[in-house]
């Protein structure tokens, strides 16, 4: 695992670019998206560098139950804002979260993955440890999946709506097994919020009642995080892990 800390998000999302081109160098050419607020500012970045996309495929974490692609705070709907429109790739995929089989949708989105092997998979960390939409207690074997979000999820995304009332309480989600297949992981976090969840994820046990914990297993992790998201790293481990980027 490679620790990356920078001073500030935005030098984070330059660095976060500078991986997606050394990646694409070496030949990758599907990537594993995140959506929230953590990868706004890399799509953005993304957006004005040179890279081009259009012979590569992406392929999302998660999508909300009972939202189509038309609406707002759909993850279809963000990814099109923020990334699609303005770097098109060959395919873009994401769970339908209008699928009137959540099983039968489930075991096609595995299929997708099986079939466009992941090169770099971006990720989130959210402050009860998830990744994706796993949250705290799913199995590190799980595949695509329902998942009923948890009450400090659902607090967490209301920002995004109205009201909290308006949160959808259920996702489809890739599970761990599928995002550790990915050949390459790139987990970002920032500010102070995230810092717990980032230390236990980092330094603790590796247990599935923090998600995120499993990314020490996995052969290539690079992590990006702010000053902030470090702060509760105890110093004798940053000294050994951490590459400090000014």
């Amino acid at each position: 695992m490679k620790v990356l800390v920078v001073k500030n998000q935005k030098d984070a999302d330059r660095q976060g670019v500078k991986i997606f081109r050394q990646a694409y160098k070496h030949g990758a050419r599907t990537f594993g998206l995140a959506t929230g607020g953590t990868p706004e500012g890399l799509y953005r970045e993304l957006c004005q560098s040179d890279l081009d996309f259009r012979d590569c495929i992406a392929i999302n974490l998660d999508e909300y139950v009972g939202l189509d692609g038309n609406h707002p705070q759909s993850y279809r709907y963000y990814m099109q804002s923020n990334l699609f429109n303005q770097k098109p790739f060959a395919e873009t995929y994401l769970p339908d979260g209008m699928a009137p089989s959540a099983k039968v949708e489930c075991t096609h989105y595995n299929w997708i993955i099986a079939t466009n092997p992941i090169d770099l998979q971006i990720l989130g960390i959210g402050q009860n440890g998830h990744i994706g939409f796993n949250e705290p207690g799913t199995p590190f074997t799980s595949t695509t999946h329902v998942v009923n979000l948890t009450p400090s999820t659902i607090k967490a995304n209301s920002r995004y709506f109205k009201d909290e009332s308006q949160v959808p309480t259920q996702a489809l989600t890739q599970g761990i097994g599928n995002i550790l297949q990915a050949k390459q992981i790139l987990l970002m976090a920032f500010g102070p919020e995230k810092a717990q969840a980032v230390k236990e994820a980092l330094t603790g046990k590796v247990t599935e009642d923090l998600p995120a914990s499993v990314l020490q297993k996995h052969p290539h992790v690079t992590v990006l995080l702010d000053e902030a998201a470090a702060a509760l790293l105890p110093s004798e481990w940053v000294t050994e892990h951490v590459q400090h980027i000014y």
